[in-house]
């Protein structure tokens, strides 16, 4: 029985962009200060897309924090309890950003209710500059996060909660001129909705995609009784079971498995041969391969 071992010095720990990390303190920085703008912008024009758009953007400067803590915890070395390191505290953090949008899109859906059996004057038009001012900080917000690495989920989920705040904008400034040309208040909660609904289904992505990766399920693409039966078809692997696959944080796979060597098939030359196979097939960046006796998978899969 034989095992593939990790070069020496080898870490399953990548490295932190602080590009991203820079990228997302440039554009906290800009929400928070316009957050508050925007709160007191709505409350003086009586417009609860701006109320809520203001409130969606608090909570989008608490995950852009939140974002980065959790790239200076990530950054800490592995350790003997923590083998792979604290990587994956940005899936967390995405899977709270994903979690608080939902709970947001609640909120301003219950308000937008109120509103609609309730209605109550709006000031269009400090209800418009203010949106407009947003629209640009949301904008280059928009642009700056972009432009990072892709992949990073971490950087998705700030992405996400900027691009609600940038759907928040074009709606309150739809809602005022609206209100503006035709005095209905009700267009006010009636855009708060759909710029809801606009969010809605790509925050339930993120929380999903966060909750398959902490439950170490098999990546999206791969399966794994179809990469064994692959498998056997190489020439020198009669045997190929026990696959397990799992995402360690963003696009970073690891895999493990057993096989079996084919008559005449150097066993020492199968982990390398399978780890190559695998990167090439499904870019799996981590595999450690066991290599058993012919005919014993074949024994412990009766079992």
């Amino acid at each position: 029985m034989q095992q593939s071992r990790p070069e020496d010095g080898h870490e399953h720990g990548e490295v932190v962009t602080a590009d991203n990390e820079r990228r997302i303190r440039f554009v906290f920085i800009f929400t928070a200060g316009y957050a508050a703008v925007q709160a007191v912008g709505g409350w003086l024009s009586g417009s609860l897309a701006l109320i809520a758009d203001s409130g969606h953007m608090v909570s989008d400067a608490a995950a852009l924090l939140l974002a980065l803590i959790a790239y200076r915890v990530a950054r800490r070395p592995v350790d003997g309890t923590r083998t792979y390191g604290f990587h994956r505290v940005r899936v967390l953090a995405a899977l709270a950003n994903g979690a608080t949008l939902l709970l947001l899109v609640a909120w301003i859906t219950w308000e937008a209710i109120q509103r609609i059996n309730q209605p109550v004057e709006v000031m269009a038009g400090p209800m418009l500059i203010v949106a407009t001012i947003g629209l640009f900080v949301n904008l280059m917000g928009v642009w700056i996060l972009s432009r990072g690495k892709k992949g990073d989920s971490n950087l998705r989920g700030a992405l996400l909660h900027v691009v609600g705040d940038l759907l928040g904008s074009v709606g309150a400034i739809a809602a005022a001129i609206g209100i503006m040309l035709t005095g209905w208040t009700i267009l006010d909660p009636l855009l708060s909705v759909l710029v809801a609904i606009l969010v809605v289904r790509s925050a339930w992505t993120l929380v999903t995609e966060s909750i398959q990766v902490l439950l170490q399920a098999v990546p999206r693409g791969l399966d794994a009784r179809k990469a064994e039966a692959e498998l056997i078809e190489l020439p020198e692997i009669a045997e190929a079971g026990h696959f397990h696959a799992w995402t360690l944080t963003d696009d970073t796979v690891v895999a493990t498995l057993h096989v079996s060597p084919a008559s005449g098939a150097d066993p020492l030359a199968l982990p390398a041969l399978v780890a190559r196979w695998l990167k090439d097939r499904y870019e799996i960046d981590h595999v450690t391969v066991q290599v058993d006796a012919p005919g014993q998978l074949q024994q412990a899969g009766n079992l």
